[in-house]
């Protein structure tokens, strides 16, 4: 990528987000994913890519943890999460208005809370590609777990309410998300898609109708005249765990090493992406081996969002 050509950023700078944070689901180490892929180069690789990266790393999120953070409507750790996402929403904001690409690294997937409140207030006509195994669109009603990585969606679209989280605005239209590389879903989460009518490609349909054609149809749903903003939210449990060993949870028959490079190059090739989470990294699981390789595959498909090519 070279300056000037993409059709809607101002510059070549990056701020990339640390999100050091694992209270939106309940197993420890997540919060150590931004500090590895930022000591495995990942700032050193964004610039020999072109780009000027700014890193703000926020390693001071516990000291918004409350004293007191009772069950509130199914939800654990409602008071904590909410605090820590408002502060990066208003963050991230600000780094999107002056028209920089923000890349943020979790930390657990209740940050989307944060990245897609932001992105979507500096970029109202956006639209969001949910990379996941899973859909993160239980309500607190329908939550079996009670984990907030798991309801994102349904706050951002306005499905749910919550007296901790009155901040968070229905963002979010249904027709501008689409899922790709679902694989287990809820119950309740499968209804909420149908009866909205949200794009979603399982697994199943990868495997039907290979990645390329996905990609193509995924954006013909949410940005058919390719003029939107676009951000991409990447769930390194989209992966295979052959792939992404070291994360909270892998479910198996997932996308290839390819497969999830490939949608980034893609969105990357449309010089419409404004912005990119990758989560859920938690060098902590598995063995050391294990740990490595899903943090270097968190690396490899930052730069592909970033418009790193085979060629």
């Amino acid at each position: 990528m070279t300056t000037g050509d993409h059709k809607i950023l101002g510059n070549k700078e990056v701020a990339v987000i640390g999100v050091p944070f694992n209270a939106g689901q309940p197993r420890e180490g997540v919060e150590g994913g931004p500090m590895k892929l930022i000591e495995s180069g990942l700032l050193e690789q964004i610039k020999e890519l072109g780009w000027q990266p700014s890193y703000q790393a926020n390693d001071d999120l516990d000291d918004l943890r409350p004293a007191h953070d009772p069950v509130v409507n199914n939800l654990i750790n409602p008071k904590f999460v909410s605090a820590v996402t408002q502060r990066l929403a208003d963050q991230i904001f600000a780094y999107a208005s002056k028209r920089q690409f923000v890349l943020t690294l979790g930390g657990d997937h209740s940050l989307g809370l944060a990245t897609v409140s932001g992105i979507f207030r500096a970029y109202p006509d956006a639209c969001l590609f949910w990379v996941d195994a899973h859909a993160d669109i239980n309500t607190p009603e329908s939550t079996p777990s009670g984990n907030i990585h798991g309801c994102p969606i349904s706050f951002l679209a306005g499905l749910a309410t919550h007296p901790d989280f009155e901040w968070v605005k229905a963002v979010l239209r249904p027709e501008r998300l689409v899922y790709i590389a679902l694989r287990d879903v809820d119950e309740g989460e499968k209804r909420i898609i149908k009866d909205l009518g949200i794009k979603a490609f399982s697994m199943h349909e990868v495997d039907a109708m290979g990645i390329g054609r996905v990609m193509e149809l995924a954006m013909d749903a949410v940005n058919p005249d390719r003029s939107r903003p676009i951000h991409l939210s990447f769930d390194v449990d989209a992966l295979d765990p052959s792939v992404a060993p070291s994360t909270g949870t892998p479910v198996r028959g997932g996308l290839t090493f390819r497969e999830g490079h490939y949608i980034c190059e893609y969105l990357a090739a449309t010089k419409l992406m404004v912005s990119m989470d990758v989560v859920e990294v938690n060098p902590a699981l598995e063995d050391e081996e294990a740990a490595y390789r899903t943090i270097q595959v968190g690396c490899s498909v930052a730069r592909s969002g970033l418009g790193e090519s085979l060629l």
